[in-house]
Order: structure tokens, then C-alpha cells, then sequence
């Protein structure tokens, strides 16, 4: 459909917490769809994107692991309507950007390997395992629809965050 604007911080819309879809057949949501699609596959580099960074409060992250520069284990590109983390072990430190921050990057610590539940484009609830990167991807877009950006999750504001080489 088009090809949406990032939100940058600090645009308050950032912090907001998104809303549940509750109708997967409806224009706007079709149109959400398709402009998640175009934006990131339009964003080199990027590996997921969330409904709020394209001002779209609603609980839909659009995820593609198998985009990183390096290969890694990745369950190809997920759709995630409405996810929800229902387990998760370990704990990794590892660094992070993000399109809504396109000059910073931090140290972030995630769970090293989740399970979660989510809806897919028919409707029906699914159960996933991630783990490493990919799964530091689903949590850091995730975080986006509960209003919460890498910033909220640093341990040390002046030792954790660092600009980015190349912006």
C-alpha cells in the first residue's frame, strides 16, 4: 500500500500503549498490513517493525531475522497479531538500534530464549519458540506496543547507550 513515515523519539505516540486488534478483516487493518510490509522491506538493514513506529496503535509487530547481515536461526518472517510472551530463560546482554532512535544504539539485556502466543492473519492462535537474535528482536518490538523503547530498558543511561558510527 505505502510506504509510512518512522516516528522518531521523542514523539509522544512512542509511549503509548497499543490497543488489541479485535477485527482481522477491516480496511484498516488490511492497510496496516501492507504499509508494515512495504515500510520495512523498504528500511535496509531492518529485521522487524511495530504498528506504533508507523503511528498505528494497535498490537501487530512484522519481524524478519533472516534480514541480518549475518545468518542466524530464524523462523523466517512473522506476522505477530497481538503476541504475547508466555515463557522465557537466560539472559543475554547485546546491543540494539532501532528506527524510531536511528542515531543511538545501547547494551540491552533480553531473555535469551522465549515462547510466545499470537494471532495470525486468519485468526488463529499460534505458539512459538525463538531464541538468540531473534528473539531479542521479537522483545525490543514488542516493547514498542506497550510504549517502551530500548532507552527504558539500559541499565546505565551514560554507560550503555553510544551513537552510531554511521547515520
Amino acid at each position: 500500500m505505502a510506504l509510512r513515515e518512522i516516528l522518531l523519539y521523542p514523539n509522544p505516540l512512542l509511549k503509548q500503549v497499543s490497543s488489541a486488534v479485535d477485527d482481522l478483516n477491516s480496511a484498516e487493518f488490511q492497510e496496516l498490513i501492507a504499509d508494515l510490509t512495504d515500510t520495512l522491506d523498504a528500511s535496509p538493514g531492518c529485521v522487524g517493525i511495530a504498528a506504533p513506529q508507523i503511528a498505528y496503535q494497535k498490537r501487530v509487530v512484522l519481524i524478519d531475522a533472516s534480514r541480518n547481515r549475518k545468518p542466524v536461526p530464524n523462523n523466517g518472517r512473522l506476522l505477530l497479531i497481538n503476541p504475547l510472551i508466555i515463557r522465557s530463560e537466560g539472559s543475554v546482554l547485546g546491543r540494539e538500534g532501532c528506527l524510531s532512535l536511528p542515531h543511538l544504539t545501547a547494551n540491552v539485556s533480553r531473555a535469551q530464549e522465549i515462547m510466545l502466543q499470537y494471532s495470525d492473519l486468519e485468526g488463529r492462535l499460534r505458539e512459538l519458540v525463538s531464541q538468540e537474535f531473534e528473539a531479542r528482536v521479537i522483545q525490543h518490538e514488542m516493547d514498542h506496543l506497550d510504549g517502551l523503547l530500548f532507552l527504558d530498558r539500559v541499565s546505565s543511561l551514560k554507560t550503555d547507550v553510544f551513537r552510531r558510527k554511521r547515520y
